[in-house]
């Protein structure tokens, strides 16, 4: 049984009538990795990564302060409860699966979706190359101005990326559960902790990651239970990063945010390129030169 639709597609993505630049995959390998050490060198400038300790510090945990002040102002301050309400499950929830899941989804399905778009939807694929692009762009632009610090550092020592004491409101009651719960490997390594920002959460690229994934697959697939298992994604990693305590749910909302306005860019500069291509293309009926 296949999977890949071969309907016209609905997807406000799909192609304008243009025709559709010729893709090469070394090429479009070579644009993704350029565009994510871009982001690597620059997300790491910022935040614990960048500055005076004491400051970052300070200004991260006065803005995740804020976030909590909105969240509880609206009535929606509930991830410590629900982060609370999962490790006392039994197994501790098996929460060491989501440390691995929060590492390796984030990149593996992200990477296996722009795979299957390259093969099943050339049509497609340019904007949503563009979209993921832009995407991460808007995402540093978030980092570099909201420097803020997750849930899982709120009570950390100020040493480990921790509030300064003097301005301290806790206790918060989050868990690091990639420090409480080590797993065969760490996101939350100190060889990865000296050199990250630590305070990229907000927009969530996680969230906004998972959504772009999600849209990707389900413009490929008829089955209707396919597109809802696909839909299962987003919204796992949006409990995976709440349980885990690296973002607030406004993180997400963020990350959305960042995503639509990705996709608006990347659809406006894929249909610019469509028009220039069209434009350089001979007209159907003119002229071929005949050599003298």
């Amino acid at each position: 049984m296949t999977t890949t639709s071969t309907e016209p597609s609905a997807d406000p993505a799909g192609p304008s009538g243009a025709a559709v630049p010729r893709l090469r995959w070394w090429r479009e390998v070579l644009y993704i990795l350029a565009i994510y050490f871009v982001y690597s060198t620059v997300r790491n400038q910022f935040g614990s990564a960048g500055g005076p300790a004491g400051q970052s510090n300070g200004i991260a945990y006065e803005h995740a302060l804020q976030i909590i002040r909105i969240e509880d102002t609206v009535g929606l301050y509930f991830e410590q409860r629900l982060q609370e309400w999962y490790l006392g499950l039994p197994a501790d929830g098996w929460i060491g699966f989501w440390n691995v899941f929060y590492g390796t989804a984030h990149f593996l399905v992200t990477a296996g979706a722009l795979i299957w778009l390259y093969h099943a939807g050339k049509d497609r694929y340019p904007v949503w190359r563009n979209t993921i692009a832009f995407t991460t762009v808007f995402a540093l632009a978030g980092f570099a101005a909201y420097s803020l610090m997750p849930p899982r550092l709120l009570d950390a020592p100020f040493e480990d990326f921790g509030p300064p004491p003097e301005i301290w409101e806790g206790p918060h009651g989050y868990v690091d559960t990639l420090a409480e719960f080590p797993t065969f490997w760490s996101f939350d390594s100190d060889e990865l902790k000296s050199i990250s920002n630590q305070y990229a959460a907000m927009p969530s690229l996680h969230a906004a990651w998972s959504t772009w994934s999600a849209l990707v697959m389900v413009s490929l697939v008829r089955r209707r239970w396919l597109k809802a298992l696909i839909w299962l994604y987003p919204a796992a990693t949006l409990f995976c990063i709440i349980v885990t305590a690296n973002h607030f749910w406004l993180d997400a909302v963020g990350g959305l945010t960042a995503l639509g306005a990705g996709f608006l860019a990347g659809r406006a500069l894929a249909r610019f390129w469509e028009r220039r291509a069209l434009a350089a293309a001979p007209a159907v009926g003119d002229a071929v030169p005949q050599p003298g």
